[in-house]
């Protein structure tokens, strides 16, 4: 209940405009997406099921917009067990994922998974995920109650949840992996999204994922 309030507290940033062009923009670019991406999208699930057995796309639970659970989409990039951490990760992998959700050389991901993870094809169902509300394009990236409670005072819950979380954002479109929760750049990255987010804030998160996507220093971890 008190986070909630403190949630309330919060002023959505940006204008009135800025935030009715924003979700106008969201829907009409994921929705052309969606159609130019279709054909692509099933021949990459085909491929994923052929080499692995197991659903090729999953849905994760993350925290949204105030709150609310909700379940992200995205192609599988793994095993289809990537979920049993302890058969898969060394000791030192372990402790890395505890923190991060995230291991540098993971076991778990497929051939298919690399390609389709340097590129961020894995993200591409979340359009659909645009469509229904639960993501912006652009903002803050979702992540897990477990992260919010670990790496956010509650103050910053208050800030991080008062937006729309994004398909991409910030984080991804500067030093994404080389900015952890565990050293407490990321959180100062999406809080600053959420503290002066504005067109050209977007423009330069929207410009800067091409750069992760398919420049030189793209890892898609």
């Amino acid at each position: 209940m008190g986070e909630t309030l403190a949630i309330q507290k919060i002023q959505p940033s940006g204008t009135l405009a800025y935030r009715f062009l924003k979700r106008l923009f969201d829907l009409v670019f994921s929705l052309c997406v969606s159609v130019v991406l279709f054909i692509p999208v099933a021949v990459v699930c085909v491929l994923i099921r052929l080499e692995s057995s197991g659903s090729p796309v999953y849905a994760q639970e993350r925290v949204g917009k105030g709150g609310k659970a909700i379940k992200i989409l995205k192609l599988r990039s793994m095993v289809a067990d990537a979920g049993n951490v302890q058969k898969y990760l060394s000791p030192e992998q372990l402790r890395q994922w505890e923190v991060e959700r995230k291991v540098d050389d993971d076991p778990r991901i497929t051939k298919v998974g690399q390609f389709i993870r340097k590129c961020s094809i894995d993200e591409m169902p979340q359009f659909l995920n645009v469509l229904n509300g639960d993501l912006s394009v652009i903002g803050p990236r979702p992540i897990t109650r477990d992260e919010l409670e670990q790496h956010f005072s509650d103050e910053e819950k208050a800030e991080l949840l008062s937006v729309q979380p994004g398909i991409t954002g910030l984080w991804q479109a500067t030093d994404r992996n080389a900015a952890t929760f565990e050293s407490g750049l990321r959180q100062k990255i999406e809080l600053h999204y959420v503290r002066n987010r504005c067109f050209r804030m977007d423009w330069k998160c929207f410009t800067g994922t091409f750069g992760a996507m398919f420049g030189r220093k793209r890892t898609g971890r």
